[in-house]
């Protein structure tokens, strides 16, 4: 099923906006991916102009960069701490960007959005 990005259906006021044309392609959005600690499943879809974009559905291991010494390694995610996107991504183990997951490297935060790029890139907290 679809998401749709159109215009909202209802004014500030409550009042209901009347159709003028049909739902179109352009306005079409997607499911979030969700992506969830596990062994690594990625899904490629085609987005508008033809480019491709890698969904990330599941993934075990992130690119953890150490700002102090300036070099990034791939350590295990061994489970989401915190999620400010939403406090019950964290009890699903579910990685967003922004999300406070713990490493074997230590604790480290989310910098890239893993469902739009196929990949969990973070950065470790000093």
């Amino acid at each position: 099923m679809a998401v749709w990005h159109g215009r909202a259906r209802r004014k500030p006021s409550g009042g209901r906006y009347h159709k003028h044309r049909k739902k179109r392609k352009y306005e079409l959005g997607r499911p979030p991916s969700e992506t969830a600690l596990g062994e690594t499943v990625r899904k490629v879809i085609r987005v508008r102009g033809g480019n491709r974009k890698v969904r990330l559905l599941r993934c075990d291991v992130a690119n953890v960069s150490d700002p102090r010494k300036g070099v990034t390694v791939k350590a295990k995610i061994l489970r989401v701490k915190e999620n400010p996107a939403n406090p019950l991504f964290s009890r699903r183990n579910i990685i967003t960007k922004g999300a406070i997951i713990e490493t074997e490297l230590g604790d480290a935060v989310v910098t890239n959005r893993p469902g739009q790029g196929g990949v969990i890139n973070a950065e470790l907290l000093v």
